[in-house]
């Protein structure tokens, strides 16, 4: 009986020995699938409804961004075929295959040179690869053979180390880190062509709801083009390490209707108002370094090397994104940048309190 009884609990052990490993296997591979599954399923469902984010590329809102989303989703469509496939195939053969209790040593029968087997392995991975590498061709070559027609704005986007400038080549404005442009629709197209120039380093524009990335490399002009379709903010950022404040080299395209976007071209096309009442901070600005690097247009300050203020309190951020625009963030930008964005190139000035405001009370009138 007690000879028995423990040969019944040595067998029953041996079963679940070998049982255990199996099951740990199969709940390992099914574990790491659902997060893959489940993040897929959610990007996908919020594509037709709220986006995830403002930077979600499942919510296009242009043709060049349409393009890249119907191009990844059939990459996802098919690399998660295959991953279901192939964990398919590796749960039948981990059930089918495992060590029986009792099993004899030694191993299965081995099978060689299956031509069938290899044939499907060698066939369809090329298939497979052929379909990706015309889906991509056929995306790339719709995006970059796109001729401007002639009502197309055209903007040259100058990268710097951390902020955007922005030139209207038919227009006399140049502007900073917010980018405006008009709406398109079906009826009346009005795309936008961005040339891209870099002024130091290696840059990447990129808007995620309105065309894909595009890098900005010194001495070798890039392009792109965009035509978002609805009006609102949409936001973006330099996705290529260009340095210590790369991650806050932001930027912010305004979608406008048609007649908003003339007005505001008129608008940034003048000069800076003049105002007698700030005219203490106006010559601060002009007597310091100030104009080495600025430009506003009316005032004899005709720097390059950081953005044109000629219109500053027109943005609703400074430092490429940083922090508001607000009089308490711009007096704090003036006395010490770094305060914002540790190792960017503008230096503090070292003024005085009552030079601080008077520069402050002056740029407050840019607009």
């Amino acid at each position: 009986m007690t000879t028995a009884l423990i040969s019944a609990t040595r067998a029953a052990e041996v079963d679940r020995r070998a049982q255990s490993p199996d099951r740990a296997l199969t709940m390992r591979i099914l574990k790491s699938a659902v997060p893959i599954f489940c993040t897929a399923a959610a990007a996908r469902a919020n594509s037709a409804g709220e986006p995830l984010s403002p930077t979600n590329i499942f919510a296009p809102a242009s043709t060049p961004a349409d393009t890249i989303s119907g191009l990844s989703l059939l990459v996802l469509t098919i690399t998660g075929a295959m991953f279901v496939i192939v964990l398919c195939l590796l749960l039948w053969a981990v059930v089918k295959f495992r060590e029986k209790a009792g099993a004899g040593p030694g191993e299965p029968a081995q099978v060689y040179g299956s031509t069938q087997v290899e044939l499907a392995w060698t066939v369809i991975p090329v298939l497979i690869v052929t379909i990706l590498l015309l889906a991509t061709a056929r995306a790339i070559a719709s995006i970059q053979n796109a001729i401007p027609p002639p009502g197309a704005v055209e903007v040259s986007v100058i990268g710097h180390q951390y902020w955007w400038e922005y030139h209207y080549k038919k227009s006399n404005v140049v502007t900073a880190n917010e980018l405006h442009v008009p709406v398109s629709s079906p009826v009346h197209p009005t795309p936008t062509f961005l040339s891209l120039f870099s002024a130091d380093t290696d840059h990447s524009f990129w808007v995620p709801r309105l065309a894909g990335k595009t890098d900005l490399i010194p001495n070798h002009p890039n392009s792109m083009w965009i035509d978002p379709r609805e009006t609102g903010v949409y936001l973006g950022q330099c996705s290529q390490y260009c340095g210590v404040q790369h991650a806050k080299m932001l930027l912010r395209v305004y979608v406008q209707t048609r007649d908003e976007f003339d007005r505001w071209l008129e608008q940034q096309s003048g000069p800076a108002a003049a105002s007698d009442s700030t005219i203490e901070g106006r010559r601060t600005f002009e007597s310091t370094a100030c104009v080495n690097c600025h430009t506003i247009r009316g005032s004899t300050a005709t720097g390059t090397f950081g953005p044109d203020l000629t219109h500053l309190m027109s943005r609703e951020t400074i430092g490429a994104g940083a922090a508001l625009n607000t009089p308490a963030n711009l007096r704090r930008w003036i006395q010490d940048p770094s305060a914002f964005k540790p190792g960017c190139l503008m230096p503090a000035m070292g003024l005085s309190d009552s030079q601080l405001d008077a520069i402050t009370a002056y740029m407050e009138t840019l607009r």
